[in-house]
């Protein structure tokens, strides 16, 4: 497997704010030179999750999760080594290199996304042959162009179509087995699991299919209306939203997106002009739907039925939004008529009319308020009570900034709890939580060479103000050939972040020491890391001159004339560092 250039991740990630990384997927409050968060990784009250913009790196002192940016999306998005490199690339407007791209795809993988690909053609080519599935098509609007956008087809009535058309081989059939389109009966019988619907491919950030949703035709007792794909290697219906590809084809920067709950409801928005719907996958809005909905859009809009059940799911996005919501960013809720969906709104009232009820949309604030509210009395001080105790939890998962403390306001404003502040006689100063990072104190007093790495772990790019072969590489002390390594690694990439410089120890017995070591601040800034390193440096070369000078005296008496020559000019330079 070819391997994408160690240049080319070097600028990628030096081209990387890893805070703005992690910031749109995590909620980061600044704390100094670094920002800190609860760890995403594991569950935790208090705040043991931090970046560093200077190092480009995170790490968890509560779990032990760390690495850069690269890392974080394959961790936190579980996307593919090459598909957050591709992630990372299409942020900072580099290209992949290309001979390395299909080379280092999984071919497992590869062939899995092939399959995949293979019967949404199949499907596709069996709704141009079947005329009933065309004209159900036609009747719910879906016009030509709109099918071929969303890929739409049709799966045979039938148990063996798919099989009969695709799984000519056993290997072939196990990959189609592990793509969710075949069922097993309880006697081992392998039959397809989408038959006589409507087929709505479901495609990744790249455009490449992972999974489908089938509606039926027809109304059937023992049939669901709508059939998903199962959870498989490619596909995870709570990290996914059905459109979104198009949606992003449709935009180079999307204004806004439009939950639905519905494929037709997404196509039936686009067939009328409105091309920025996308929907949950049979699920409620979950987290991560949250952040893949702001990682896209500033504005989300959810549209639910206006029953208690769609009331109910309303809360549920509330839930997944709040912690997300950063200054700037805006949810909307749209509670539908009884017995209507966007499908039936748009096509009864045309986009003017959809567009009218968005704008008409209850925004977040005010639905997050009068839920809370709904059952309580705010005319007692009960009533008040129960508000502020239902609604301060719920705030503190805010992200700091405008919008949280509008929100406390309001909740002021109807409470009246937070007017009045704590004296200073009475506030008793919070515990570190376990896994909390430690308090600075003042940095143990380091070796030369401890000091000299601490640096490089600073600021990578210091070992480019030294020249190679390194004075100091003959010094026989613990941690010089360490030391001569990373600078050596430095000057071979010089992009290289202190994230990635860590992680390319990865697997030794170094690699938790340089960890512990980049987790230490050192105080100053890049002149002072500076003067201080080509000091360090300077000491270094003056005690590797010492050590010289003592193994040439050492043998004095049988040296020969080049070494004579050698340790007199070695002792004109002691006496010229002096």
């Amino acid at each position: 497997m070819a391997r994408i250039p160690d240049a080319f991740i070097d600028e990628l990630l030096a081209r990387t704010d890893i805070v703005e990384v992690v910031g749109a997927r995590v909620p980061l409050k600044r704390q100094g030179r670094e920002y800190s968060a609860r760890c995403p990784f594991h569950d935790e009250r208090s705040p043991s999750f931090y970046v560093s913009p200077t190092k480009q790196f995170y790490h968890c002192f509560g779990c032990g999760a760390h690495g850069t940016a690269l890392s974080f999306l394959m961790n936190y998005d579980r996307l593919e080594f090459l598909d957050a490199v591709e992630e990372l690339a299409r942020r900072v407007g580099m290209d992949v290199p290309r001979d390395t791209r299909s080379r280092n795809e999984n071919p497992d993988t590869r062939d899995l996304y092939a399959a995949l690909e293979a019967a949404s053609k199949f499907f596709q080519k069996q709704l141009a042959a079947t005329e009933r599935a065309r004209r159900y098509l036609d009747a719910r609007g879906v016009d030509e162009a709109t099918r071929a956008r969303f890929a739409i087809g049709y799966a045979p009535d039938g148990f063996n179509a798919l099989r009969d058309a695709l799984g000519t081989d056993a290997r072939r059939m196990a990959l189609l087995e592990r793509a969710g389109l075949f069922s097993k009966n309880d006697a081992g019988r392998v039959y397809d699991k989408f038959r006589d619907r409507v087929m709505f491919p479901i495609h990744d950030r790249r455009g490449r299919v992972i999974a489908f949703g089938g509606r039926i035709l027809e109304k059937k007792d023992d049939a669901p209306k709508y059939l998903n794909s199962p959870e498989t290697a490619l596909f995870h219906k709570g990290r996914e939203l059905y459109g979104l590809w198009q949606v992003r084809q449709a935009h180079a920067r999307i204004p806004r997106l439009i939950v639905v709950e519905g494929y037709m409801d997404v196509v039936a928005l686009f067939q009328h002009g409105i091309d920025t719907a996308v929907a949950t996958l049979g699920t409620a809005t979950t987290p991560d739907h949250a952040e893949l909905l702001f990682r896209n859009a500033p504005d989300v809009y959810f549209c639910f039925d206006g029953d208690r059940a769609g009331r109910a799911a309303a809360w549920k996005a509330v839930e997944s939004v709040l912690p997300r919501m950063k200054d700037g960013r805006q949810a909307f809720f749209l509670f539908l008529p009884e017995g209507e969906d966007p499908d039936t709104l748009v096509r009864n009232e045309g986009r003017a009319g959809f567009e009218a009820r968005l704008a008409q949309a209850t925004p977040l604030s005010q639905f997050f308020f009068d839920t809370l509210a709904h059952d309580v009395n705010l005319a007692t001080l009960e009533g008040k009570g129960r508000l502020a105790e239902r609604a301060k939890p719920l705030l503190a998962q805010i992200p700091d900034g405008a919008f949280r403390d509008l929100m406390q306001q309001r909740l002021t404003e109807l409470t009246g709890v937070g007017a009045r502040t704590a004296s200073p006689q009475t506030h008793v100063p919070a515990q570190p939580a376990r896994g909390a990072r430690p308090a600075a104190l003042p940095a143990p007093k380091r070796s030369l060479v401890r000091s000299a790495i601490a640096l490089l772990l600073q600021k990578p790019a210091l070992a480019l103000d030294l020249a190679l072969p390194l004075a100091f590489a003959p010094l026989r002390q613990p941690g010089v050939p360490l030391l001569v390594e990373i600078v050596q690694l430095v000057h071979a990439r010089p992009e290289i972040t202190t994230g990635v410089l860590i992680e390319h120890f990865a697997g030794r017995e170094e690699h938790a020491a340089l960890q512990k070591l980049a987790l230490q601040e050192v105080p100053g800034d890049e002149t002072a890391w500076r003067a201080e390193w080509r000091d360090t440096v300077a000491r270094l070369e003056r005690q590797t001159l010492e050590q010289r000078i003592e193994e040439l005296q050492a043998r004095i008496a049988e040296l020969d004339d080049a070494e004579k020559s050698e340790l007199r000019a070695l002792l004109a330079a002691r006496v010229q560092r002096r």
